[in-house]
C-alpha cells in the first residue's frame, strides 16, 4: 500500500496507517446511528483523498501483493460506488 502513495505526499508509511485507522474509524461510525451521518461525510472525504493513490497505481501498473492494480477505469467506477454506499449507509437509516 505504501508504494500507492504518490511521491508528492510526504511520510507514506504514516499516510498508509493513519487513513487504516480513519477506515476502521468509520466503519464503527456507521454503525452507530448518532453519528452515522458524520462517518458517512468523513468517509466519503477519506474515499476523495485516497484516490491520488489509486491514480498513481494505476498509471504505474503497481503490483500489490503479487496482483496488479486495479485499472483506472474501473477503480474510478469501483470507487463511486464504494462512495454512494458510504453515504447511502450513513444517511438511510
Amino acid at each position: 500500500m505504501i508504494r500507492m502513495v504518490p511521491p508528492a505526499f510526504p511520510k507514506p508509511e504514516l499516510l498508509v496507517t493513519l487513513t487504516g485507522w480513519l477506515e476502521i474509524i468509520g466503519a464503527v461510525g456507521i454503525v452507530i446511528p448518532a453519528v452515522s451521518p458524520y462517518a458517512a461525510v468523513g468517509l466519503a472525504l477519506l474515499l476523495a483523498a485516497m484516490f491520488p493513490a489509486n491514480v498513481h497505481a494505476a498509471r504505474r501498473r503497481l503490483t500489490l501483493s503479487g496482483k496488479p492494480a486495479t485499472p483506472l477505469l474501473p477503480r474510478t467506477l469501483l470507487q463511486l460506488v464504494f462512495l454512494a454506499a458510504v453515504l447511502l449507509a450513513g444517511f438511510m437509516k
